[in-house]
């Protein structure tokens, strides 16, 4: 997958993980994207030491699609908990 390919898929997994997530998140698109790239990344990473194989390879895939979500929902709860403790 290419880096627009990534960056489409972020944004998609991230907006898809604001909309699962129970609550208000602030943001924009930026934001969404930016969520949305690291939880794909950390879902690739998670996934392939789970599963042991190599998750972010075609754009397709379910799998791609499945880790990217749920990688994006942990990086949410993991920023919620972290903005929330600041205000």
């Amino acid at each position: 997958m290419g880096f627009f390919g990534f960056l489409i898929l972020g944004l998609i997994a991230g907006a898809i993980a604001k909309a699962i997530m129970p609550g208000r998140q602030g943001g924009g698109w930026f934001s969404t994207l930016i969520l949305g790239v690291v939880g794909a990344f950390v879902g690739g990473w998670l996934g392939g030491l789970i599963f042991h194989e190599d998750l972010i390879r075609s754009f397709w895939s379910v799998t791609t699609w499945i880790t990217a979500i749920v990688g994006s929902l942990i990086v949410l709860l993991i920023w919620g908990v972290i903005t929330k403790r600041r205000v």
